[in-house]
């Protein structure tokens, strides 16, 4: 899954987080449009097609990021 804003670190994505901004989250492709709305999600980063260099555990509360492990 991704974040809709592109963030190209783990540490700006958890800064962002931090700052209380609202991160939404996606499943890109056929598997999409069933995001979960709480409970916790595997994201990844930056957006294909550029190569992942960050993966992370997110908490998602009410449909977005609470917490980034």
């Amino acid at each position: 899954m991704y974040t809709h804003f592109n963030f190209k670190t783990k540490k700006a994505l958890k800064q962002a987080v931090e700052d209380l901004s609202n991160i939404t989250i996606f499943q890109p492709g056929p598997f999409g449009g069933n995001e979960p709305t709480d409970g916790k999600v595997c994201l990844e980063g930056p957006h294909y097609p550029e190569a992942h260099k960050w993966y992370a555990t997110a908490t998602v509360k009410n449909g977005h990021v609470v917490h980034v492990k």
